[in-house]
């Protein structure tokens, strides 16, 4: 059985490692102010992968940590996928110029598919992943403060027409709760999609959970809180690697 891609998560607001519960600006916790101390501290055990995500960026429209995203790329090897603001030709260019190796396009996928499918063209459908965050099922966009009427599945089926490889899916219900991931939502994805590599986001809580999504064929799982609040160790994720 192939091993899961543990791949952690910083979310940043004013350049500091933070986390929201189900995506609310208003439920925010800083972790550390400083993000580099906290990739290092992945890479040091082994973890070679990093969702970082600007939520000032997802909020404003534009990217807004660039900085951040330097000082990580320069300053680890970490595989960093990055989301948050990325809406425009010169977004893209930055960002992959800044050392990201892939871009996680979401509102922008569900708002201007022309721009993603010409960024697929020109980048490769492996360097952009497909942002599905989803409530209920459907679609939701900018930061998670509007819903579409946009089925999870149509979404996936648009994309993966268009060359795109993987997607992460965020059940924002379950996001910042640690109260499990929604395994249900991921297999019914994986039984329709059986060559998507599905990321599983939102909720992972115990290493338990983590064995439970490899097992499902899920490709990746993005951990965020359960390791910042310590219900699971970096130590105990290097069986992973």
């Amino acid at each position: 059985m192939r091993k899961i891609r543990i791949i952690p998560a910083i979310d940043i607001i004013d350049g500091k490692c933070v986390r929201l519960s189900q995506g609310d600006y208003d439920q925010k916790t800083i972790y550390n102010a400083n993000p580099l101390e906290v990739a290092q501290s992945f890479e040091d055990h082994g973890i070679k992968h990093l969702h970082l995500v600007d939520l000032d960026g997802a909020k404003s429209s534009k990217v807004v940590n660039w900085k951040v995203l330097e000082t990580i790329a320069s300053k680890t090897n970490l595989h960093i996928d990055f989301g948050g603001g990325v809406k425009s030709d010169d977004d893209i260019r930055g960002v992959f110029d800044a050392g990201a190796k892939q871009v996680t396009a979401g509102s922008i996928a569900v708002k201007s598919p022309e721009i993603v499918k010409r960024w697929i063209a020109e980048y490769g459908g492996e360097r952009i992943i497909l942002g599905a965050d989803v409530r209920n099922r459907k679609i939701a966009i900018n930061g998670w403060l509007e819903e579409s009427d946009l089925e999870i599945t149509a979404f996936l089926e648009r994309y993966l027409n268009m060359g795109i490889q993987s997607s992460i899916c965020t059940d924002i219900s379950k996001d910042g709760m640690l109260a499990g991931s929604s395994i249900e939502l991921y297999q019914d994805l994986l039984n329709e999609f059986p060559n998507l590599k599905l990321i599983a986001s939102g909720g992972v809580t115990s290493l338990e959970e983590l064995d439970q999504l490899q097992e499902k064929g899920l490709y990746g799982a993005i951990v965020g809180k359960a390791i910042y609040e310590g219900r699971i160790t970096l130590k105990e994720l290097e069986r992973f690697s």
